[in-house]
């Protein structure tokens, strides 16, 4: 079997998790990366005997599938960049920086027949839960996501640097967009949110959301209430406790999919290239609906989404 070739655009945190993955992956021979960063650049390739590129276009031209882990306001020009060259991507959260960007990649990939992947993998720990196919809805979501400055993902709202992610497991437990949404914010390192918090009313249900990023200590966490009972979340440990009337998978956390989402992301990325996977994760329809609700909190906040 031929393998597939990849690629990594960006050598941060998440790009050296990214070629980890596709290193590890008998399926796929990592070729390299691009970086502007040319330390960071040559210490992930030498620790997977890959090849630095100088520019985006010479790796596309030397791979089939690519990741894109870099600053988040440079995702969309660069996925759109992949996606004309005939390559699946990957995209690290959020998509792109605003609707029409996202819309346009959407419409890209579908047309090239394509896989557009985000990466949204805290909906795997739900999926490891069970909580994803659960008979009830939930009436009431309450969210943390906070931690210390650490000046990553700097270029965009902490909005769409943390709180995606909960939007995403909002969106997929209610099943369906807000009516309403309200939100106050401050920053301070910049023009857009480091703090945040928001409601959303979703007649019926309805979200409280407080995500920053100049909190003193890391808290994830999620409180969902259903008519039965409760289920409260400890993504940080992977721990949960349950009320309600149906059960969860209490293991999860030494499943494959729950102790390793990045990792299960990645894979089902790879079996959708493949064809052995319908579809990827978090497809671009999906990523793209997360984005344009991510826009309207920042906007409720009045403050920009961009630096």
């Amino acid at each position: 079997m031929t393998k597939l070739r990849a690629g990594v655009l960006g050598a941060g945190a998440f790009g050296r998790i990214h070629a980890r993955k596709y290193s590890e992956d008998a399926r796929v021979k990592f070729i390299g990366v691009h970086d502007p960063d040319d330390e960071r650049a040559t210490e992930l390739a030498n620790t997977h005997g890959a090849q630095i590129f100088d520019t985006l276009d010479a790796l596309l031209g030397e791979i089939d599938i690519l990741t894109i882990a870099s600053p988040p306001s440079f995702h969309g020009a660069a996925a759109k960049r992949a996606l004309d060259a005939g390559k699946h991507v990957l995209v690290e959260k959020p998509l792109a920086t605003d609707v029409a960007t996202g819309k346009a990649l959407v419409n890209l990939a579908s047309d090239q027949k394509l896989t557009l992947a985000c990466g949204h993998q805290e909906r795997l720990v739900f999926e490891a839960m069970g909580l994803l196919g659960a008979p009830e809805k939930p009436i009431r979501i309450e969210s943390v996501r906070e931690g210390p400055w650490t000046g990553r993902s700097a270029d965009v709202s902490v909005t769409l640097d943390l709180m995606v992610h909960d939007l995403d497991l909002a969106l997929q437990l209610i099943g369906r967009k807000p009516e309403r949404i309200t939100a106050t914010a401050r920053s301070e390192h910049g023009r857009t949110a480091d703090a945040i918090e928001a409601r959303l009313a979703f007649g019926g249900a309805e979200a409280v959301f407080i995500s920053s990023r100049v909190a003193e200590a890391r808290r994830r966490f999620m409180r969902a209430v259903y008519p039965s009972g409760e289920v409260n979340i400890d993504f940080l440990t992977r721990e949960f406790s349950n009320t309600t009337s149906f059960p969860l998978n209490a293991a999860f956390a030494e499943t494959r999919i729950g102790s390793d989402p990045l990792g299960a992301n990645v894979a089902q990325f790879i079996d959708a290239v493949l064809g052995v996977a319908k579809r990827p994760v978090v497809n671009g329809e999906e990523a793209l609906a997360v984005l344009e609700l991510a826009l309207a909190v920042d906007d409720a906040s009045g403050l920009p989404s961009l630096s």
